[in-house]
């Protein structure tokens, strides 16, 4: 899968001030009935995120927290045909002790409607303690949205 990051990520708390990135699937996203996947869309999810998280985050910060996924809805709405192109659109919502919402929004270039869209629940964790920590201001401020 090609990629093009397409904005800093910073402030990302809407569709509009999202995190974006362009997707080009691959032969082997394509399933039997000839458009993407429902497991691929769910890969691309994940991707973006942390993507998001890959470009915001300073290396100390990467070398002390991750985040991992307690939570996944997604809704299936239009299909992504071989040779489009898909637009991959992450956002933050609300932050509560170690837990982030999170939201991933993917459609084809200029269409009204998403392919498919998501929400999440992700808990940021200690890499040594492997346990939760709370997200505190400098997490809020790294990626520039209100606690």
């Amino acid at each position: 899968m090609s990629e093009t990051i397409q904005q800093t990520g910073l402030g990302a708390v809407d569709y509009d001030a999202a995190f974006r990135r362009v997707i080009i699937p691959q032969p082997s996203d394509i399933d039997i009935l000839g458009h993407v996947n429902n497991v691929s869309y769910v890969r691309w999810v994940e991707e973006t995120a942390v993507a998001h998280w890959e470009h915001v985050a300073s290396q100390s910060v990467k070398d002390r927290y991750v985040f991992v996924l307690l939570r996944h809805e997604i809704d299936y709405r239009d299909q992504i045909l071989p040779g489009e192109t898909a637009e991959a659109r992450t956002w933050l919502g609300w932050a509560k002790g170690p837990r982030f919402e999170r939201f991933v929004d993917i459609r084809k270039p200029g269409a009204k409607r998403f392919s498919s869209s998501s929400r999440m629940e992700w808990c940021m964790l200690d890499i040594e303690t492997r346990k939760p920590k709370r997200i505190d201001d400098e997490i809020l401020q790294m990626f520039q949205v209100p606690g």
